[in-house]
C-alpha cells in the first residue's frame, strides 16, 4: 500500500534542476551587491583601508558561513529532503530530548518569517531606485508598490513554473554581475589584495570619522552592513524542499563565482575614487561602463529582485508547512501546486506577508532607510541554526573536538553580526522583531495549547465502550441523533479513539444512532494515494475508517465516505442500512448521515494558570481566522454539527461549602 510518510521527496541532479533552483534558491543572496557595497561604505571617505576591508569581509563572510556552513555542513542536515530550521528541529528532536530545543527552533522560524516581510521591499526598492541615475528627484514609490503586488500574484502558480521562469534570468544576472565585475577588476587588479583576510580584521579594529556629523565610529559596527552580503543563506536551506541539495551545491558554485567577481569589481570601481564619498551613488550601476548598459543592469536588476523576493516568500511557505505539520501553526489550508510535498502555497500567509511588505514600503520609503531594519532578525536566525547544527553533529557522532571547533566558529562570527546589528534596532530593527515577536507569541501559544491537550486527552479503546455504544444504539426510548453519525478522530491507531468522543456520546447529550463511524484521515508523502482500510468493531454498529489521502487530494471526506459505505453495502459487510436512502442520491444521503465535529473551548473555571489560560485563549482566537471545520474535510454545511466541548473537564474546587441550618446574620 502506497500510503508510507517515509521517503521524502527526491531531486535529481539535472540541467533543469539547476536552473530551477536559480529561480527561487539565490535569489535574495543573488540581489545582495544591489545594496550590500553601498552600505558598507556609506557616507564614510573612500579609502584603501576601508574597501579592501569591506571586500575581503564579504569575501571571508560568504566563504565561512554560506559556503561552508550551509552549502555544505547545513544541507547534509535534510529531514527526507526538506530543509529550514524547523525541519532541521524536526530532524533532531527524536533523538536529542532536549526541551529549550523547540524554543530555538520557535524563535529562529519567527525570525525567517519576519525577514520575509523585509526582503522583497529592499530588494525592488534598490533595483527600481536606479533610475535615479538619470533623474535624481524620479518617484519610485508607485512603481515599487506594482511591482510587489506583481510578485504575490505570481505565486499561486507554484515554485516549479516560477523556477522554470525565472531561471534563465537569473542565468543572465549571474552573468552579468560576473562580466561588470571582470570589467572593472581588468582596470584594477589591485583589488585582489582584499583576499587577505588582514584586511577584515583591520576593517573591524579601525577608526572612522563621518565627514558630514564628525562623528567618530567603529570598524566593528560595519559588520551590520558587511552581514547583507549572506543574509539569503538561511533561504537557501529554506527552499531546499524545492529543489533538492544536489542541485543546490552544484549550482553555488556558479553564484558565488559570479557574486564575488561583481564585489571586487565594486571594490576595483571604489579604488578608482579614493578620498571621495559616494553622495547617494551606488556602487552597484556605477561599475556600468556606460549609460545603455546602465539601462540594461537597472531593467535586469527589477528582474532579478523580483526573483530574489521569491525565494523568501517561497522558504517562508516551507516554514509555515513544517510549522503546521509540527502543530506549532494552526490547520490553514495549503496547496501544493506541482507533484511534490516540497512545493507548497499557502494563501492565507501570502496575504499577510503581501500586507507586511506594503506597510514597510510605506513606512520606510527608501532602500537606505530598509537597510536599517534588515539583518538583525536574519541574524538571530542563523544563530539559532547554528545551536540546532550542533545538536545534528552530537546525533551523527562527529568527533566532539571537531563539533565544539565548528560550531565555535559559526557561533562567533554570527554573534558578532548580531551585535553589530543591534545598533539597527532604534532605526527600523525593531519593525522585524516586533514582526517576529507577533509569531513567536502564535507558534509558542499553539505548542502550550497543544502540551496541554496532550496531557489532558485520553485515547481509549473502542472495545471498551462498544456494549454501551450498543445498547444506546437500540434504545428506543431515546430520540434517534442520527441513522449514521460520524466523528473525525486524530487518533493513529485503529481501535482507538478520544475519550472526549464517548463523553460527547454518552454523557453530555446521548447521542442514539444506528451506525457509529470513526474516521481518520492519514496524509502520505505521496501525491495521489487515495486508498482507506475498514476496521469493524461490532458488525452493523462500530466502524472505523482509515484514509490514506495524498498531500494534493482534496479532503472529500463526506463523498469518501459515502463510496466506502456503498462498496461495503456490496460487499455484503453492512445490511442495516435502509433502502429508503438510495447511496447514490446525495440528497437522500445527507439526511442519512451526520458528520459530528468536536471543538474545545476554554471552560470558565478550570485548573490552568494565568500563562497557560492565556496560551490557550491566543490560540482559539487565532483558529477563528483559519480555515473552519467543513473547509477542512470538505463536508456540506447540511451535514455537520459542530459541538463545543469544554478543554479542561475537571474543574478547580478551591472551596467547600458549609451547609446552615439557620439564617446567617450577615
Amino acid at each position: 500500500m502506497q500510503t508510507s510518510s517515509s521517503g521524502g521527496h527526491h531531486h535529481p541532479l539535472s540541467v533543469a534542476g539547476i536552473l530551477v533552483s536559480l529561480g527561487i534558491i539565490y535569489g535574495d543572496i543573488g540581489t545582495s551587491p544591489l545594496y550590500a557595497i553601498k552600505a558598507i561604505i556609506g557616507p564614510n571617505v573612500i579609502t584603501q583601508e576601508l574597501v579592501l576591508g569591506g571586500i575581503s569581509a564579504v569575501f571571508w563572510t560568504i566563504t565561512i558561513l554560506t559556503s561552508i556552513k550551509y552549502v555544505y555542513y547545513t544541507l547534509q542536515a535534510d529531514n527526507k529532503g526538506e530543509g529550514g530550521i524547523l525541519s532541521l528541529f524536526a530532524l533532531i528532536k527524536r533523538k536529542r530530548k532536549k526541551s529549550y530545543l523547540i524554543f530555538v527552533a520557535m524563535i529562529g522560524a519567527a525570525m525567517m518569517l519576519a525577514d520575509g516581510i523585509i526582503t522583497p521591499p529592499i530588494s525592488v526598492s534598490s533595483a527600481i531606485e536606479g533610475l535615479r541615475f538619470f533623474n535624481e528627484d524620479f518617484n519610485t514609490l508607485p512603481f515599487i508598490i506594482v511591482v510587489i503586488c506583481g510578485i504575490f500574484l505570481f505565486q499561486q502558480l507554484g515554485t516549479a513554473k516560477v523556477g522554470k521562469s525565472f531561471g534563465p534570468i537569473m542565468f543572465i544576472w549571474f552573468g552579468t554581475l560576473a562580466i561588470m565585475g571582470l570589467i572593472n577588476i581588468v582596470k584594477n587588479p589591485f583589488i585582489f589584495k582584499a583576499l587577505n583576510p588582514y584586511y577584515a580584521v583591520n576593517l573591524i579594529a579601525s577608526f572612522y570619522e563621518n565627514p558630514e556629523s564628525k562623528v567618530v565610529t567603529s570598524g566593528f559596527w560595519m559588520l551590520g552592513a558587511v552581514f547583507l552580503c549572506t543574509t539569503g543563506a538561511e533561504a537557501l536551506f529554506a527552499d531546499l524542499g524545492h529543489v533538492g541539495k544536489s542541485n543546490v551545491r552544484v549550482s553555488w558554485g556558479f553564484v558565488k563565482t559570479c557574486l564575488l567577481l561583481n564585489y571586487f569589481g565594486q571594490g576595483a570601481w571604489l579604488i578608482g575614487h579614493i578620498g571621495e564619498t559616494l553622495n547617494g551613488v551606488n556602487p552597484f550601476f556605477a561599475i556600468a561602463p556606460n549609460e545603455a548598459s546602465r539601462i540594461y543592469l537597472i531593467v535586469l536588476a527589477c528582474l532579478a529582485a523580483i526573483i530574489a523576493s521569491q525565494a523568501t516568500i517561497t522558504g517562508s511557505f516551507s516554514i509555515i508547512s513544517e510549522a503546521i505539520r509540527l502543530n506549532l501553526f494552526p490547520k490553514i489550508e495549503v496547496k501544493y501546486p506541482s507533484d511534490s510535498d516540497g512545493q507548497v502555497f499557502i494563501p492565507f500567509i501570502n496575504t499577510i506577508l503581501f500586507i507586511g511588505c506594503i506597510a514597510v514600503v510605506l513606512i520606510f520609503r527608501e532602500s537606505s532607510a530598509m537597510e536599517a531594519a534588515y539583518g538583525l532578525a536574519i541574524a538571530l536566525t542563523m544563530m539559532m541554526t547554528t545551536i540546532l547544527l550542533r545538536e545534528f553533529f552530537i546525533v551523527k557522532r562527529h568527533n566532539s573536538v571537531f563539533i565544539v571547533f565548528i560550531t565555535t566558529v559559526f557561533l562567533g562570527l554570527e554573534f558578532m553580526f548580531f551585535l553589530a546589528n543591534l545598533i539597527k534596532f532604534f532605526h527600523g530593527g525593531y519593525v522585524t522583531i516586533a514582526i517576529a515577536c507577533i509569531f513567536i507569541v502564535l507558534m509558542f501559544s499553539r505548542y502550550r495549547t497543544t502540551r496541554i491537550k496532550k496531557a489532558l486527552r485520553e485515547f481509549v479503546p473502542i472495545n471498551t465502550y462498544k456494549d454501551q455504544l450498543m445498547e444506546l444504539s437500540h434504545d428506543t426510548s431515546q430520540e434517534k441523533f442520527a441513522t449514521n453519525l460520524v466523528f473525525m478522530t486524530t487518533s493513529p491507531k485503529e481501535a482507538e479513539v478520544e475519550n472526549k468522543v464517548f463523553y460527547s456520546i454518552l454523557h453530555k447529550q446521548p447521542k442514539r444512532a444506528d451506525n457509529y463511524w470513526f474516521v481518520h484521515v492519514h496524509v502520505t508523502r505521496y501525491p495521489f494515494t487515495c486508498e482507506y482500510k475498514v476496521d469493524e468493531i461490532v458488525k452493523n454498529d462500530i466502524y472505523r475508517i482509515t484514509f490514506y489521502l495524498g498531500f494534493k487530494v482534496e479532503e472529500k471526506i463526506s463523498q469518501f465516505l459515502k463510496q466506502v459505505v456503498e462498496d461495503m453495502v456490496k460487499r455484503g459487510e453492512i445490511t442495516n442500512i435502509d433502502n429508503r436512502y438510495h447511496l447514490v442520491d446525495d440528497e437522500k444521503l445527507s439526511g442519512d448521515f451526520k458528520f459530528l465535529i468536536l471543538e474545545e473551548e476554554l471552560s470558565t473555571e478550570n485548573d490552568l494558570g494565568f500563562w497557560d489560560r492565556l496560551a490557550i485563549q491566543i490560540n482559539l482566537w487565532f483558529k477563528s481566522f483559519t480555515a473552519s471545520p467543513e473547509k477542512w474535510f470538505n463536508i456540506d454545511k447540511n451535514l455537520l454539527v459542530i459541538e463545543k466541548i469544554p478543554l479542561v473537564i475537571k474543574q478547580s474546587m478551591d472551596q467547600t461549602l458549609v451547609r446552615l441550618e439557620t439564617k446567617p446574620n450577615y
